[in-house]
């Protein structure tokens, strides 16, 4: 296990690291750090102690988010008109009456 010296709050910590993993560690230890230092910089809590429970706190709280998210949603098909009209006619017939509606005059005001 690889170890990295890095600052958090101005301080020094010595970290295990994985092996490949040095990226990601570095890249936690710069979200810890500009939460912890956006928290202190807002002036009203100075314990360090304090401020690492509130920056925790908050970057759970992130991550609790990011976990609800709905999925993405899938791309709509190229054609409605072609991948709906050969399984539903009612559907086709509809869509065959919007493009005749459509072509009739170009404006839509």
């Amino acid at each position: 296990m690889k170890q990295l010296e890095v600052q958090i709050l101005g301080q020094s910590y010595l970290l295990g690291c994985p092996e490949g993993g040095e990226a990601r560690l570095l890249d936690a230890v710069k979200m810890v750090d500009t939460a912890m230092c956006a928290i202190r910089d807002g002036g009203k809590i100075k314990a360090r102690d304090r401020i690492a429970v509130l920056a925790a706190l908050n970057l759970a709280f992130d991550l609790s988010d990011r976990d609800r998210a709905p999925p993405p949603r899938p791309a709509p098909p190229q054609s409605a008109a072609t991948a709906s009209s050969d399984s539903d006619p009612v559907l086709a017939g509809l869509i065959e009456q919007l493009d005749q509606a459509l072509s009739q005059d170009g404006q839509l005001i």
